[in-house]
């Protein structure tokens, strides 16, 4: 398990992340969202002892990672995949980690088969194609067989099979009873993948809850009625205290009644329906809506005004704001920032 306590990280007058609290629990897959320069990358690397935290605390099985004997056997990271020396082949690239943290040699060729680098195991790693890197990051996380596992974007690069292949390992692997930790920008293949979200934002945590929660907390679901009896439909669901609402293309929507009602509703009244259909937000809408105030990096439209939020949607937390309850917040030393939370 990973727990972090108020962990907070300042460069200067700029604090990246801001008393953060919440645990990474084994068994589940686990996905870490939060837009550009949220601080995900600083939060990452400071788990993993590569910058010293403000202040607050972060413990791996209840220690520093720099409290860790042979700390590979224990956690095991792709941060950067492109992290490795050139000059060296991919199995002495993996040889030099084993022999630092005291891993049989098997253990080399068994993680190089797993991720399909068994053909390329004697070539440089500055020839790779991306998705090869990724592969061989991936390799390097779990050549200790740790129990925790952290990923950061680890789909980059990767075709549609190898896609595939990692959602499927990371999701074995948690069930397990391993701990995974993944943080990505691709909300579709994070919705396939993850069961538990940790939603940060200008270094403040925004939410920590499931998947499915966090999409029905964050979005409006309703069901859609179509039906060439609409003043009928309309009449039947009022009567039964049920407020419909009437869509621009002339369908309706009911808020807070599963579609089984409804369609016994109709049923009892004889209505003809064309369709009858539950409508719920994707993960990547009720992300835009949670983090809609929390953007630092804003792209502009064609009139040179920062992107808003869809009608409907509410602007979601402010600077300096708070999530109280399921969605909640909190208001150096050296270490390099990475890239994407300096301050130009």
């Amino acid at each position: 398990m990973i727990e972090l306590r108020g962990l907070t990280k300042k460069y200067g007058r700029k604090t990246a992340v801001d008393g953060l609290s919440f645990q990474v629990r084994p068994g589940i897959v686990t996905g870490f969202l939060g837009p550009n320069g949220a601080g995900k990358s600083t939060t990452m690397r400071m788990m993993l002892g590569l910058d010293s935290p403000t202040s607050g605390d972060v413990r791996i099985d209840g220690k520093r990672y720099d409290q860790l004997r042979d700390p590979l056997h224990h956690i095991g990271a792709l941060l950067e995949a492109k992290a490795v020396h050139g000059g060296r082949t991919a199995r002495n690239h993996l040889l030099c980690l084993a022999q630092s943290n005291g891993i049989p040699y098997r253990r080399i060729d068994e993680v190089l088969d797993l991720v399909g680098l068994s053909a390329v195991a004697k070539k440089r790693p500055k020839g790779f194609s991306l998705g090869m890197g990724q592969r061989l990051g991936i390799a390097s996380a779990l050549l200790g067989d740790p129990q925790i596992l952290m990923f950061d974007e680890p789909v980059n690069g990767l075709d549609p099979e190898g896609i595939h292949w990692i959602r499927n390992l990371m999701q074995h692997l948690a069930a397990e009873g391993r701990t995974v930790f993944v943080s990505s920008h691709l909300m579709s293949e994070m919705a396939l993948t993850a069961e538990h979200l940790v939603v940060i934002g200008r270094g403040r945590l925004l939410a920590d809850t499931s998947m499915a929660d966090f999409i029905a907390e964050n979005s409006r679901t309703y069901v859609r009625i179509r039906t060439p009896e609409s003043e009928r439909m309309r009449g039947a669901l009022a009567g039964a205290g049920i407020t419909p609402v009437t869509a621009p293309d002339g369908s309706i929507q009911v808020e807070h009644v599963d579609a089984a009602r409804i369609g016994e509703l109709a049923a009892g009244h004889q209505i003809v329906l064309h369709e009858l259909s539950p409508q719920k937000a994707s993960l990547e809408e009720a992300f835009m809506q949670l983090t809609a105030g929390s953007v630092e990096y804003h792209a502009h439209d064609e009139g040179g005004q920062p992107g808003a939020p869809h009608p409907g949607q509410h602007p979601g937390p402010q600077p300096g704001g708070q999530q109280r309850g399921r969605h909640r917040g909190r208001g150096g030393r050296g270490g390099s920032r990475p890239a994407d939370e300096r301050e130009w």
